[in-house]
């Protein structure tokens, strides 16, 4: 990189203390070391055209990396590369952007630390980011009155908390939006789902969107979330699928961290069901799963998906891709088709809007945050629809007043790829309202 020295990337850890094991929620890894934060400043910024000064707009970006569950590595890598780019042209208003990253581990401590982490850091938001542990980091946020934009949509917190503002419907929309749509493709469906209080709540939502399609209820099947193989589930799925008049059934495994390991039992047990087919939703596959686990020799060729966004393939990504071809060129890390990549390039699409809607006034958390409340409408180039939060939203009154992008894309696995299986948007919005979740 070129530029004075100012202008440079500067990289500081910040070190932070390990500790021994703890009880962690089912699902889970137990406490392990944090990992060092990284603080990234690009280079370009053009000297003299700040707004209120010319220190650095401070955010941050989370994700576990490292883990032996879910790792999303790719966001917070992204998260640096994008800061890269939009330095390079001259910051955002004249404001050189710093990224401050931070390994979540998949653990409550360690998700507590990376938000005490952007409070002593004076983060003015949490951007593109992933955790299962929303208790854990949100109280932290709303203390110190950090908005948190853009997180990866994985816990009910992220739609009730007043300084989240979600950029996708999360779980409840995507398992609405992949209930209508198995409607009209699937005889009966079956769904793999943990027998935990959390998973209670899949099958009123997943039912919420067959029954808009007129379709029967699904068959609930509780399976363990720890379990290391799962063979007599996926063979009372297949058989429980054959049940109706056509044989044609769908099973739908939402066991998040252990759909693989119950899509390996499946692929076993299917040789005498050929005509079941499977479905899920991004967060227990996307097109990183279905690379490491066969791509299109794989036991999700065939599967029904439903995501937030338009196909990985699709035109309206190219902005996303220029920008890591230009600055991540071949960090692996960075999958253009991973759901948490694309999440971040949104997440940072509003923060960009947010600062520039402020102009040449001071950007703190309160003005981040007072800019979203006052009703700020963001477009994202057609990868959702416009986007704008309020506090009591369309669907406060089934839980989740902060849920402002009901609409989900349809998608089937093709070749080992992701495809789109209909054209455009499903807006659940009236699906979710109807749904029974007492």
């Amino acid at each position: 990189m070129t530029g004075s020295p100012r202008n440079r990337s500067r990289i500081r850890s910040i070190p932070l203390p390990r500790r021994g094991p703890r009880p962690s929620r089912a699902g889970t890894l137990t406490a392990g070391a944090l990992a060092a934060a990284m603080l990234t400043a690009g280079c370009g910024v053009v000297p003299g055209q700040g707004g209120a000064d010319d220190e650095p707009i401070t955010v941050m970006t989370w994700a576990p990396e490292k883990t032996s569950a879910t790792n999303k590595p790719g966001m917070p890598a992204f998260a640096r590369a994008y800061a890269s780019w939009v330095n390079a042209g001259g910051g955002i208003n004249g404001r050189e952007l710093a990224v401050i990253t931070c390994n979540e581990h998949n653990d409550s401590v360690s998700a507590s630390r990376c938000a005490r982490t952007a409070v002593k850091e004076k983060a003015v938001a949490v951007v593109g980011s992933y955790s299962q542990h929303a208790d854990a980091f949100l109280p932290t946020l709303e203390g110190a009155g950090i908005p948190y934009i853009g997180g990866y949509g994985i816990t009910t917190d992220e739609f009730t908390s007043p300084l989240s503002y979600p950029v996708n419907g999360g779980q409840p929309a995507l398992l609405a939006g992949l209930g209508r749509a198995l409607a009209d493709v699937c005889g009966p469906v079956t769904l793999i789902r943990p027998d935990t209080i959390a998973g209670d709540q899949l099958p009123p939502l997943l039912d919420s969107g067959l029954s808009a399609g007129g379709h029967e209820p699904t068959a609930d099947q509780r399976a363990a979330e720890e379990a290391t193989e799962y063979g007599g589930q996926a063979k009372q799925a297949l058989e429980t699928s054959t049940a109706g008049p056509k044989g044609e059934g769908c099973v739908v495994p939402a066991l998040g961290d252990r759909t693989s390991t119950f899509m390996d039992s499946f692929r076993r047990a299917r040789a005498d069901y050929p005509d079941v087919r499977t479905a899920t939703v991004l967060g227990s596959v996307d097109q990183t799963t279905v690379n490491t686990t066969g791509g299109a020799s794989g036991p999700y060729e065939g599967s029904y998906v439903t995501g937030w966004y338009p196909a990985s393939s699709d035109e309206l990504w190219d902005p996303m891709k220029d920008v890591i071809r230009k600055e991540a060129f071949g960090d692996n890390r960075i999958d253009p088709a991973d759901a948490g990549v694309q999440t971040t390039w949104i997440a940072y699409t509003v923060f960009r809007q947010v600062v520039e809607s402020i102009g040449d006034g001071e950007v703190s958390a309160d003005t981040v945050t007072r800019t979203l409340d006052d009703g700020l409408k963001v477009e994202t180039g057609g990868l959702t629809p416009t986007l704008r939060w309020r506090f009591q939203d369309k669907l406060a009154a089934v839980g989740f007043p902060r849920l402002v992008n009901a609409h989900v894309t349809f998608q089937e696995v093709e070749d080992g790829r992701l495809v789109s299986g209909r054209d455009g948007f499903i807006d659940v919005t009236d699906t979710l309202r109807n749904a029974d979740l007492a």
